[in-house]
């Protein structure tokens, strides 16, 4: 009898946000209005990180190709820590982006279709020797 009380309160605890996969088998959540958070992956190059986030974008927030992204957590990132991007240039840290030539603003950004195209290996498994 207990139970027919309890399921109802139970349903009204905030509950937390559901984790995405990438094509790269990293986990994302967005965590703010225009942050994306990438979950801590042994092993992982910054790159990979780039690729979670513009999956994401473009997956789950429907973003399209043009849209930039930017690092949001300041570097050095901590071990065993993620690191959260923004859509939201405001947002940055500063000299936390991702050096790279080519087409394109020179402000530490990526395109969301950039970051998928160039840094996503799809449904691969990811080992290092």
């Amino acid at each position: 009898m207990r139970l027919i009380f309890l399921v109802p309160l139970l349903l009204l605890l905030p509950m937390p946000a559901a984790a995405f996969t990438a094509q790269n088998g990293m986990t994302a959540r967005q965590v703010g209005p225009t942050e994306i958070a990438v979950d801590h992956h042994a092993r992982r190059d910054d790159t990979d990180y780039w690729c979670a986030a513009g999956d994401f974008a473009r997956r789950a927030l429907g973003q399209p190709g043009e849209t930039r992204i930017w690092r949001a957590t300041p570097k050095p990132r901590g071990a065993g820590q993620g690191i959260v991007f923004t859509l939201d240039p405001a947002r940055k840290a500063e000299g936390a982006g991702l050096s790279h030539f080519g087409a394109g603003p020179r402000d530490g950004s990526l395109s969301v279709g950039m970051a998928v195209a160039n840094f996503c290996r799809v449904n691969l498994p990811y080992w290092r020797d």
